[in-house]
């Protein structure tokens, strides 16, 4: 089947409360989904953002990021009085001030978890202690790491003084856990009851200050005092001439291949309650990823190491039957990866950005090149938005580039944006995947990430009336066109 879907972070959401929410603002956004007729919502990882609110070095593999909690929604359960929500600070309406919301909303976030424990006969008591139970594995240890974080003035795990929290501080950390859980719940059925399904982002690698790396440290390449021996990142590519250091650890794929791979697949099994399809992200460092030397100032002093490899997915293949994944396969990519996907039929990725850098016939990414089992993209939330990349705002602006993409589109430079969607939805792929920035026109300015920088990522936010009916209506014709419509 032919779909579509648009790609935005709920933090992207808009809203009155400085960050997006699993509110009616959530809802709102999947009504517009169907509106304009697509079939899928893809996002970023879910977790509590950490270094640099970066939802791609979260504090767990599986946790939700407190922010996303709908402050309305604890007002309705009687956990927040409305006046609580009175006199917030101004917040700006198009971008996340993370330095002002982060304390504002934890604020309100602990009082409700007063108002929960302080009711005995609240309704969602039994719900409560049946989630907790249900999900100790990785429950118990991420809420004794996000309250002992919380203790130690938010540094580091191998850093901390106090080494014990207590047993109230814990349980404030699974009932947020719980309410993130049962709101997000609530809106992933009200997308799939519609027709939307959710694809979810899996990062390969996690954080090293993260509660999976504290709880489970035999798993990961440290030193004695806890710190990695080498990190993650990629050589030099189309973002920076020294590559990425990403700072995470490195596994030891093979003590983890003697457990039977148990986190992993405790991991995608939680992962697979909140999202239906998951996007693995960095598929290739399954087959080979870049070590780097810990301490070392570029990516450039790694090396290729092995992977897991095909065992890793027949492992997986024999304990959750069906793999619902999305290979993401950009960068360096060598026949043994495409080997490792097409072995179990995963669909890879295309990016109309990378298609026009050269007059070459094999790149992959030029239309004519897809195949049916991809899912194609304008940009994804590393690239420019695609009017900021028509201005030429990326700093690998191959010459000629863009006067190549418009000769192949056929338009004048001020159709690019929407004429552009239209390659994207007319080609051969099955899925086809529009960032909401695109969708909405925007520049640089509304860019989500930047690779290889720090600063003023994560932020963007859309403002509330561009969710209108004009631009889903633009869209399903689109859709109607070019067969990605559901089917009745």
């Amino acid at each position: 089947m032919r779909k579509s879907g648009i790609l935005l972070h709920p933090t992207s959401l808009p809203g009155e409360w400085g960050i997006g929410e699993l509110g009616r603002w959530a809802y709102r956004f999947v009504d517009f989904l169907v509106e304009s007729g697509q079939q899928l919502w893809q996002i970023l990882p879910l977790g509590p953002a950490g270094s640099g609110y970066s939802p791609y070095q979260a504090n767990s593999s599986v946790a939700f990021n407190p922010m996303l909690i709908s402050l309305e929604t604890l007002v309705e359960r009687g956990w927040l009085y409305p006046d609580d929500l009175q006199g917030s600070p101004e917040f700006p309406e198009s971008s996340v001030d993370f330095e002002t919301v982060i304390p504002f909303k934890w604020n309100l976030i602990k009082k409700a978890t007063k108002g929960f424990f302080q009711n005995d006969s609240d309704p969602l008591r039994p719900e409560f202690y049946e989630f907790c139970e249900r999900q100790q594995s990785w429950l118990d240890p991420f809420a004794e790491f996000a309250a002992l974080k919380e203790l130690n003035s938010n540094s580091a795990w191998t850093d901390w003084s106090a080494k014990t929290a207590d047993t109230a501080r814990v349980a404030d950390q699974k009932f947020i856990q719980f309410e993130l859980f049962r709101e997000w719940g609530l809106l992933k059925k009200y997308c799939n009851d519609r027709g939307i399904e959710i694809v979810g982002d899996l990062p390969i690698f996690v954080a090293h200050d993260s509660a999976d790396v504290r709880a489970n440290p035999g798993l990961f390449d440290l030193d004695e005092e806890g710190n990695p021996r080498f990190i993650a990142g990629v050589p030099p590519d189309y973002f920076s001439d020294t590559g990425q250091c990403w700072g995470n650890p490195l596994y030891r794929w093979d003590v983890m291949e003697k457990t039977g791979y148990r986190w992993w697949i405790e991991r995608i099994q939680v992962m697979l309650q909140q999202v239906d399809i998951i996007r693995l992200d960095h598929f290739r460092g399954f087959e080979k990823y870049w070590e780097i030397p810990s301490g070392s100032e570029t990516a450039i002093e790694g090396r290729w190491a092995e992977g897991p490899g095909n065992r890793f997915f027949e492992v997986l293949a024999e304990a959750l039957g069906h793999l619902p994944f999305i290979a993401e396969d950009l960068g360096y990519i060598t026949p043994e990866v495409h080997a490792l996907r097409d072995r179990w039929q995963l669909p890879g990725m295309r990016v109309l950005h990378f298609a026009f850098g050269n007059e070459s016939a094999n790149n992959p990414h030029k239309p004519f090149n897809f195949i049916r089992n991809c899912v194609a993209y304008t940009g994804t939330h590393d690239n420019n938005t695609t009017a900021g990349w028509f201005a030429g705002g990326d700093r690998d602006y191959a010459s000629g580039e863009i006067e190549r993409a418009i000769r192949y589109m056929g338009v004048v430079e001020k159709d690019a944006v929407w004429s552009l969607i239209r390659v994207l939805l007319a080609s051969v792929a099955d899925t086809a995947i529009l960032p909401m920035q695109d969708v909405l026109g925007l520049g640089a300015e509304a860019r989500m990430n930047t690779p290889a920088t720090i600063e003023g990522n994560w932020r963007w936010r859309m403002k509330q009336e561009q969710l209108n009916s004009e631009i889903a209506l633009r869209l399903y014709e689109l859709n109607r066109i070019y067969g990605r419509l559901p089917k009745k």
